[in-house]
């Protein structure tokens, strides 16, 4: 494959789940930008690989240097793109080949006709659209906080639990609701039980809201005070020494 040559992109990206998360569509623009346009064979080390347009092969190391980011936050985009149905992938233990999912109808010619009736489509589509996952951020700063709540539950949390675009839609919407670092110092209670998931993290935030927790100050009053009252029977929550953020 050339490093030369384009890709078109659509429009109604601008009305999609990636178009709202820029990192997301940073990866997703790495796999448009690095698919192959025709049929193209590639040798991977002695193997001969095959690709079709739209193709291309991946590796997370590779890929991690060229976009500067983490291999962990890489794959985990990759993988939410393959939930959101944008590509495919067929891994084996040396490498793993990604497919843009209706990589003809990026790449395809259309008339103007077509270009009006689609955009009414996308209109549609974008008011069915408005509870899907990854909702629209509200600034940059929070952008950087939800990816280090994402990235923290991907590594701590999500290690044994099977994946789901239901626990993300989720975890957006607490972080609508509270900060993105309360959120974060929820997960981090749970990670120090070893509560794998979500659920325990959502039990914690339920508590706090049910508390009137708003700040970190708050929750940590609050965890201070659940020890000092202490419940005969009950069991024990997370003392003021588990709540430590600089962990």
């Amino acid at each position: 494959m050339t490093v030369g040559g384009w890709v078109k992109v659509h429009r109604k990206l601008l009305q999609s789940d990636i178009f709202q998360n820029e990192k997301l569509l940073k990866v997703f623009m790495y796999c448009l930008l690095k698919a192959s346009h025709s049929e193209y064979k590639q040798l991977v080390g002695m193997r001969v690989v095959e690709l079709k347009p739209g193709q291309f092969v991946f590796g997370r190391s590779k890929a991690a240097s060229e976009m500067n980011m983490k291999e962990s936050t890489v794959w985990m985009y990759i993988k939410l793109l393959e939930k959101l149905g944008s590509i495919s992938i067929n891994s084996n233990n040396k490498f793993s080949v990604i497919t843009v999912d209706k990589w003809e109808d990026y790449q395809s010619q259309e008339s103007d006709g077509e270009q009006q009736n689609d955009n009414k489509m996308t209109t549609k589509k974008q008011q069915n659209n408005t509870n899907k996952n990854l909702k629209n951020l509200k600034n940059s700063s929070s952008s950087s906080g939800q990816d280090e709540v994402i990235e923290f539950y991907h590594e701590n949390l999500q290690v044994g639990v099977s994946s789901s675009p239901y626990v993300y839609q989720q975890i957006q919407h607490w972080m609508n609701d509270f900060d993105s670092e309360i959120v974060l110092a929820a997960m981090k209670l749970s990670a120090k039980k070893e509560k794998r998931g979500f659920d325990y993290t959502e039990g914690i935030l339920k508590k706090w809201v049910e508390a009137g927790v708003r700040s970190i100050d708050d929750a940590r009053k609050f965890e201070q005070s659940f020890k000092q009252r202490g419940r005969k029977g009950s069991a024990k929550r997370p003392s003021k020494e588990d709540f430590d953020l600089n962990d």
